[in-house]
């Protein structure tokens, strides 16, 4: 094979390699961002689950808490 010509297809891999990871500063910076941005991501997805498992037993859905009866 020529290494010329393995050189030139390119691909996927080789293409993140040179948009993300070739510089330190933007692969720590896509790091952070991915980061951070999974972490959102997840904290979102489990409230929904804890959401969805627990309806009618939160604060929320109960409406006789927190009213006060009215004197008459």
């Amino acid at each position: 094979m020529d290494s010329k010509a393995l050189r030139s297809g390119g691909g996927l891999l080789e293409g993140i390699y040179r948009v993300i990871m070739r510089r330190t500063s933007v692969y720590a910076t896509f790091v952070i961002a991915g980061a951070f941005v999974g972490e959102r991501v997840v904290d979102y997805g489990v409230h929904k689950l804890w959401e969805y498992n627990n309806i009618g037993k939160r604060y929320e859905d109960i409406p006789v808490l927190g009213q006060r009866q009215s004197e008459e």
